[in-house]
């Protein structure tokens, strides 16, 4: 039986050795074997490289590129996988059970390693708001190479010095160039959890905008850049300031432009099934008499109406005239009849007609249907175009942080960061096509999203899951959060997605409390003055303040499962078997396993029928050696091949 490997199984996923592969798969000619400390394996022939790539190699030493310090640094940090995991915390989590929503306490950087097998390509909306560069302290890993540590020694979970909260001052010499490494390498691990139809949304301010754009054009592609949003903010107070600022930006970008349709975009405070969503603008074209000279128009079968049966008579006073009784049925006119009136735009009704009864855009842009109304009149609906506006200030009661805080207050959550408002994420929600899909947020703050995925899965009876990322930072002593009884903002953002599901009575709803720790498995480092003691400290290597629900989570991260996955916990032979993905995944963690037992396992492959079964066990926890080994042929017999110890 095959124990996890601390190399393959005990990290987050490889980005390098799967790019690697990738490059293998294109230019199998550009590698050679070779050797290193961990034994053979395929190296890059640079100079083949070179010649398949022909004349695309780009070798003058002058050219275009966006470069700073600690680039290259930032690009290897996003490739070290994490040896880290995530412990369940069902206490702080409502509906742990049922939900599939999930908010982590942690370090973002370390989170979005561990989520690369779980969510690689299954998300398809990010948005962030990450701190901006306003020269205050922010939070940045001063140790690229030891990020996990440096994160348990800021939330006092090891002791020992070597974090570093930098003043990110210009006097520093390093503005800019922090800020960069610190959301380089988080951006470059965001994009590979996008769907290939995902999209991405940064919030940002003047300080950093233009080198957010060339960041994003890097790792996105600049061809993959749908707009550029400005969103109308409260603005600055400040009657001395030379200039009044009301504006910031949200950078929108597609992992594939072409993969992404903009789908229609309305007042969000509005609900999608009601008559304004699917209106702006009614005109009547036909009232009380013609103004214009009187023609006939034949309306044909399938016009549709604005009622969903009945009858327009045939009577020859009043405007417009019917040549005949018109049937309406399933909101449609059941026969074609000929109708006279003075039209006021008759070319329009005439291309909708041509158009099979379909929306056609005016000479301002505005989609246009026609309708025949109780009345009998054929009115003109307009509605606002797919595209939403560039400007977001234009759309009405998305409101800015004043609002945002308002609305916080309402449901009894403090916060003095200029939180944004809900019904703004709403709206870049409702951009992305779908009502079932996951939202990540890995700078979630005071919970924003959340809120906004919860608000409108409520208005459209969507699916919509949230995956929350924040880090525990502390509040000041002299902010209302911390005088309101709150540590840090990561209690903030728990505290306030309850209040919100209170406030919407979506109380079946929940989410999920994950926290970032050292990994539950101790990797056996032997100590040269006591190899003997070491040896047998080791024996258990399961941490002993760790439960068997920590395993079960670090197991879900290794295998590439679902966080929110359903476990069904079952007696075996007297024993306990976790049964996760409906038996994608068996884990015992028992103790004295027989072969009773195995047996049991094993037949859970015929009742199940999972596609493929993988089996975990405790390395310590079989009766005796004569069992571990039959344990495996036993499970190779039901056609379980994936059999391996901790």
């Amino acid at each position: 039986m095959d124990k996890l490997d601390p190399k393959t199984d005990g990290t987050s996923q490889d980005i390098v050795a799967d790019n690697i592969d990738k490059l293998r798969e294109l230019f199998p000619d550009a590698f050679t074997e070779g050797s290193d400390a961990d034994g053979p394996r395929w190296k890059v022939d640079f100079d083949a490289l070179k010649a398949c790539l022909g004349e695309y190699v780009e070798d003058e030493r002058e050219r275009y590129s966006f470069t700073w310090n600690g680039k290259d640094r930032a690009r290897r940090i996003a490739q070290t996988p994490s040896t880290g995991t995530l412990r369940p915390c069902p206490e702080e989590s409502v509906n742990w059970e049922s939900t599939q929503n999930l908010f982590i306490e942690g370090d973002n950087l370390e989170v979005l390693k561990l989520l690369q097998k779980s969510y690689h390509k299954q998300v398809k909306m990010i948005y962030i708001d990450p701190p901006y560069n306003t020269g205050g302290d922010f939070i940045y890993p001063d140790r690229f190479q030891d990020n996990l540590d440096t994160y348990l020694r800021y939330t006092g979970q090891v002791d020992g010095n070597g974090f570093k909260t930098s003043s990110n001052s210009e006097s520093a010499g390093r503005y800019h160039t922090n800020w960069l490494n610190m959301m380089y390498p988080r951006l470059r691990l965001a994009r590979n959890l996008l769907k290939d139809d995902g999209v991405i949304f940064v919030s940002i301010d003047d300080h950093e905008v233009q080198n957010l754009r060339q960041i994003m054009d890097e790792v996105f592609g600049p061809e993959n850049f749908i707009t550029q949003f400005t969103w109308k903010t409260d603005g600055n107070f400040d009657n001395q300031a030379r200039i009044k600022r009301c504006h910031e930006y949200i950078l929108l970008y597609a992992k594939y432009e072409s993969n992404f349709p903009l789908p229609p975009v309305v007042d969000p405070s509005v609900p999608r099934n009601s008559k304004i969503f699917r209106e702006e603008i009614r005109n009547t074209i036909v009232k009380n008499g013609p103004k214009n000279p009187v023609s006939s128009i034949t309306l044909p079968e399938g016009f549709p109406a604005a009622f969903s049966s009945g009858s327009i008579r045939c009577e020859k006073s009043g405007w417009p005239q019917y040549a005949s009784d018109a049937k309406i049925a399933n909101g449609k006119l059941f026969k074609s009849v000929s109708v006279s009136s003075g039209w006021s735009s008759r070319d329009l009704l005439e291309q909708f007609i041509d158009n099979r009864c379909n929306a056609i855009t005016d000479a301002k842009g505005q989609l246009t249907s026609f309708e025949i109304s109780q009345s009998g009149a054929i009115e003109a609906v307009k509605k606002r175009s797919d595209n939403p506006s560039h400007v977001i200030s234009v759309i009405s009661g998305l409101g800015g942080s004043q609002k945002a805080t308002a609305e916080l207050e309402e449901i009894g959550v403090p916060f003095d960061d200029y939180p944004k408002p809900s019904e703004l994420l709403k709206y870049l929600i409702a951009m992305v096509a779908g009502n079932d899909f996951i939202v990540l947020d890995f700078f979630s703050g005071s919970s924003t999203t959340a809120h906004a995925v919860l608000k409108a899965n409520a208005q459209d009876e969507g699916a919509r899951r949230f995956i929350m990322c924040q880090l525990p930072e502390p509040c000041s002593s002299d902010t209302i959060a911390a005088k309101s009884g709150f540590d840090n903002i990561a209690q903030i953002g728990k505290e306030r997605i309850k209040q919100a599901l209170n406030s919407l009575g979506v109380n079946q709803c929940g989410f999920k409390v994950f926290k970032l720790s050292d990994s539950n498995i101790v990797p056996w480092v032997p100590s040269d003055d006591d190899i003997k003691t070491s040896l047998f400290d080791n024996v258990d290597n399961i941490r002993h303040d760790r439960s068997e629900a920590d395993v079960l989570s670090e197991l879900l991260l290794k295998y590439g499962l679902d966080l929110a996955v359903p476990i069904e916990a079952r007696e075996i032979n007297g024993k306990t078997v976790h049964i996760i993905g409906a038996g994608a995944l068996v884990v015992c963690l028992a103790d004295a396993v027989d072969l009773n037992l195995v047996n049991g396992i094993a037949a859970l492959k015929a009742e199940l029928a999972p596609e493929v079964m993988r089996v975990v066990f405790k390395d310590n926890g079989f009766a005796d050696d004569v069992v571990k080994t039959n344990a495996v042929q036993i499970l190779r017999q039901a056609s379980v091949e994936d059999v391996k110890s901790l």
